[in-house]
């Protein structure tokens, strides 16, 4: 029989803790195979290298002038380097959260880790610290790269750019809780994510300025908060011309922050009960 700790003393810490034993799991796993690190790294480099000419093969005299347009600057190195490191942080909840359930479910850990007083959110957060922590190092070294190789530069404020970041990451966990969701009901992840991290990346413009999207798919594009989340980076670290005054896209994704993180925490919470009932929870 497994004996749970008597209610006094599941607080708050002890859900952090149980949070901090799951990075720490995950963390464990990630060293033990440094060359996924080294990999992580050069790969975005790697498909750079032919943007990077192609970009110079369409330059003129007075610059890229018909990429400066659209997003207000020529420098489409600093553009597509900027919307990289950030549409990374798509795929690292998506797949903290969303490939992690699959392995517990196929591993049959599934329902007996989920029997410990400890909340779901906890284990979804927790799979997705330890990957946001290495993707932020593995972005400094993409950025130091990018500086080295092809003149990656930033002219604007890096703390106000962090301090934008926040609110955008925490409205991504929204996403990640409802297609942790989704993983709960079709018991299939890596399509699913590599799908999701795909048009998440495509329609927030991390490639490319939106206002190039077709009339008819413009309006997925400004529907998304992330979309607002690279813009206003984009707008402090390197000057583009933003969609939207800045206060007022840093507002978006604020309210965007308060709504999807309780609404898609509240749809996984209600497949869980509905696959508690269909007794589907621990297939695969």
């Amino acid at each position: 029989m497994i004996q749970t700790p008597p209610l006094a003393q599941i607080t708050w810490r002890s859900h952090l803790r149980a949070l901090r034993a799951i990075a720490k799991k995950d963390y464990y796993h990630f060293i033990r195979y440094p060359l996924n690190a080294i990999f992580r790294v050069v790969q975005p480099i790697i498909w750079l290298t032919p943007i990077y000419f192609l970009g110079q093969s369409f330059k003129t005299d007075a610059g890229n002038v018909g990429f400066a347009n659209y997003a207000g600057t020529a420098d489409y190195v600093s553009f597509i380097l900027v919307g990289s490191m950030l549409s990374s942080y798509i795929g690292s909840v998506l797949w903290g959260m969303g490939y992690a359930l699959k392995n517990e479910m196929d591993s049959g850990v599934l329902e007996s880790n989920w029997l410990t007083p400890t909340p779901r959110f906890a284990f979804l957060v927790g799979q997705t610290v330890a990957n946001i922590l290495f993707t932020t190092l593995m972005n400094v070294g993409i950025l130091g790269l990018g500086w080295l190789l092809f003149d990656f530069s930033i002219t604007g404020n890096v703390l106000q750019a962090l301090l934008v970041l926040l609110p955008m990451l925490l409205a991504l966990y929204g996403f990640g809780f409802g297609f942790a969701a989704i993983v709960l009901l079709m018991r299939e992840a890596n399509t699913l994510i590599d799908v999701s991290d795909y048009l998440l990346s495509l329609f927030s413009g991390s490639m490319f300025p939106v206002q190039a999207l077709p009339v008819v798919l413009l309006p997925i594009a400004l529907a998304l908060p992330l979309t607002y989340g690279f813009d206003a980076v984009r707008g402090i670290l390197i000057k583009t011309t933003t969609l939207l005054p800045i206060p007022y896209e840093i507002t978006i994704l604020l309210l965007f922050m308060l709504i999807m993180v309780p609404t898609g925490y509240l749809i996984f919470r209600w497949v869980e009960r509905r696959c508690q009932r269909l007794g589907t929870l621990g297939m695969h």
